[in-house]
């Protein structure tokens, strides 16, 4: 239970991030987050003298302002949350990442040049370019647009319970 994931809402309700279990109680008792929404019935984390309900949603007690980011950062979890974990060469379940224009041959580390692949696709590939194989992509890559919480469904797989929750920042 102590490495589950919670949804960590700003004081305005707005997805800020996601904390483990740990991390939410210790707020939690230091009293800069409250509870919004249990994670189970019955599911707490109980001390001789304490028992806190173990939480799937929790906000922050004061507002924090979250600098801009201009941009969502590149990482192997976004690329293949972005392409549905489904190979972009053959549509099979994706557990690796492509350069489409391969860095060898001056392809960039970029959302417009990598996609999801399939572990053969992906050795049989290699450092050529889709044309000389006589491939072609699925769909063309592209940067996620950004949104309230598009921080956030990239780095980890949401909760069923954070649905209502990750619509406000739509």
């Amino acid at each position: 239970m102590m490495s589950s994931r919670v949804l960590l809402l700003n004081a305005t309700f707005e997805p800020l991030a996601v904390v483990t279990a740990k991390r939410a109680v210790l707020l939690m008792l230091s009293g800069k987050a409250e509870c919004v929404e249990a994670a189970l019935q019955g599911a707490a984390f109980r001390s001789e003298n304490l028992t806190i309900p173990a939480p799937s949603v929790m906000r922050l007690s004061r507002y924090v302002r979250v600098p801009y980011r201009r941009a969502v950062p590149m990482t192997r979890a976004g690329v293949l949350r972005r392409d549905r974990r489904s190979c972009a060469y053959c549509g099979r379940r994706a557990d690796t990442i492509d350069h489409v224009v391969p860095r060898s041959r001056g392809g960039t580390h970029s959302w417009e040049n990598c996609v999801a692949a399939c572990r053969p696709c992906n050795a049989r590939k290699a450092d050529r370019l889709v044309d000389e194989l006589g491939w072609s992509l699925r769909v063309k890559p592209a940067a996620p647009r950004r949104s309230g919480h598009s921080l956030l469904v990239l780095s980890v797989e949401p909760h069923p319970n954070w649905e209502p929750w990750l619509g406000v920042a739509a």
